[in-house]
């Protein structure tokens, strides 16, 4: 597949490519839906990575325990590949 999208990473460009082979897209909007959700898909991918170094919790400078901000990227991403999936009618089970 010689025209990946040249925003994606790894993660993106192998999720891009198992999409455009299992259905086919090839019209313009299609394929837009699908790098957006490839690029969220990097993002999430990204996010479970910084998640899996830093643990998910952080102490802030009162000593107080928080989430890591990472989580809300990684659930946002997340959702974002759901949706334009869901707007390309593609069930999300590729996840």
């Amino acid at each position: 597949m010689d025209n990946l999208p040249k925003s994606l990473r790894s993660e993106g460009k192998r999720f891009y490519q198992k999409i455009m082979l299992d259905y086919s897209i090839d019209d313009e909007a299609g394929k837009a839906l699908l790098q957006t959700a490839s690029e969220a898909w990097d993002r999430c991918k990204d996010a479970q990575s910084i998640i899996r170094k830093d643990g998910l919790i952080l102490i802030d400078r009162f000593g107080q325990k928080k989430p890591h901000p990472a989580c809300a990227i990684e659930r946002d991403s997340r959702a974002a590949v759901v949706s334009a999936l869901k707007a390309l009618n593609l069930s999300p089970g590729v996840m």
